[in-house]
Order: C-alpha cells, then structure tokens, then sequence
C-alpha cells in the first residue's frame, strides 16, 4: 500500500478508515474543526500501550475535554494478527478482558484487578480498517516502506542497510493485513499519538509514550482559529 507523503504543519489529517465504532462514533475529523484532536492508536496486544499510552489518554480527556480536546482511540493491528481482533477489542471495551502480552505484563505490574484491566476508556474506540495484504513483494514496495517508515536508513552503513531491507521483505511477505489508518499516517508503531490542531492540520505524529504530549496539547488549544 503506498500513500501521500504527510508534512506536519501542512498536511490536513487525512481521515479515519475503520472497520467500525466499538464505542461512541462514527465520528468525522472534518466536522471536528474548531477542536483539538487526539488519535490514540494502539493495538490489543502491546503491553505499553496498556501500562502508559492509554492511560495518559485517559487523563487527557478527563481534564482538557471541557477545554476543547477530543480523544479517540483507533485499535489497529499490523503484526499478532491472531489477538488484534475486533472480537478482542470488543471485549476489552465490555469486560476489561485483556490478551497474550498485555495480560502479561499487567499481571507482572499488578495492574489487574480479578484478572481484567480496570481503567474504563471514556472516549470513542474504532477497530482500523483491515486490507488482506497480496504479499507479493518487489523492490519498489520495499524501497517504498523505507522512505515512509525509516526514512534515515539510507545514512546507515551499507552492511546495516541490507539486513534491514532482507528484514523488512521478510515482513512484508509475511503480512497479512494493511492496516488503512495505521498506513494513512504512516505511523511506525503501537503506542502512537497523532495530534490534529483546530484547523484539521496534523501537527504531530509520534510513536512510543510521550512525555511532551500534555505540554503539546495545551499549545494547541492556546492556539486561536484564523
């Protein structure tokens, strides 16, 4: 799957593609202007996305909604296509019920509570539009998730360029999804937070937890709609 390459600052945030609304929604980016929006994207199975991301979201929500912030979580799924599932989502939204690492490690930070995750996710939840991949690999296709995901890679030394490129064809032959929204944004992985400003401009796309959101929200909603 190839896409428009995104400028932060300049690019309108494309919209969602999902496979439904698990909680809340639909919901339309563009009938959002005039707020701030927060894109929460993580996947069932991805520990961290349980034990910082979604969390701080959470908080976000509660204390900058009034302020002009909505918060959407979008479950995605781009590797454990097995435990990614909208049946897996659907229960976690109903049950707290929680899968593979995730429980895991949760059970390891004694964050469980009778075996399912206690904190409630107050915002619209969406499962990511699923493609079936055709797994049929060329060097263009590499070159092309390269320029979108690892555009560095190319300043590596060669020996380290080759292994990535022998990994990433091994990925891609094995792949067997497209996760619409995920490749929309060209997000790298789970936990990403993408911020939209009050114009529906995408102002930041950020990959792991991030320490800076809160300071990068409040930025945002400072900000006056010209």
């Amino acid at each position: 799957m190839t896409m428009n390459r995104l400028r932060i600052g300049q690019t309108l945030a494309p919209s969602l593609a999902v496979s439904c609304w698990v909680q809340g929604g639909p919901i339309d980016l563009s009938q959002l202007l005039g707020h701030v929006v927060l894109l929460e994207v993580f996947q069932v199975n991805c520990p961290g996305c349980f034990l910082y991301s979604l969390p701080q979201a959470v908080d976000l929500h509660y204390r900058y909604g009034d302020q002009g912030l909505v918060v959407i979580g979008i479950a995605t799924a781009f590797e454990d296509f097995d435990m990614n599932t909208l049946e897996n989502l659907g229960s976690l939204i109903d049950s707290g019920s929680v899968i593979g690492e995730t429980l895991r490690m949760l059970s390891e930070h004694q964050q469980l509570q009778d075996g399912r995750w206690p904190v409630r996710l107050p915002f619209p939840i969406a499962m990511d539009h699923l493609i079936p991949a055709d797994n049929s690999v060329t060097p263009d296709l590499v070159e092309s998730f390269i320029q979108q995901k690892l555009p560095d890679l190319t300043s590596q030394p060669i020996a380290h360029q080759n292994r990535i490129r022998e990994q990433i064809t091994a990925y891609l032959a094995n792949l067997q999804y497209y996760a619409e929204t995920f490749e929309r944004f060209a997000l790298k992985g789970t936990p990403s937070q993408i911020l939209i400003d009050k114009q529906g401009i995408l102002r930041y796309s950020r990959f792991g937890y991030d320490s800076e959101l809160e300071h990068d929200i409040q930025d945002l909603l400072n900000e006056s709609v010209s």
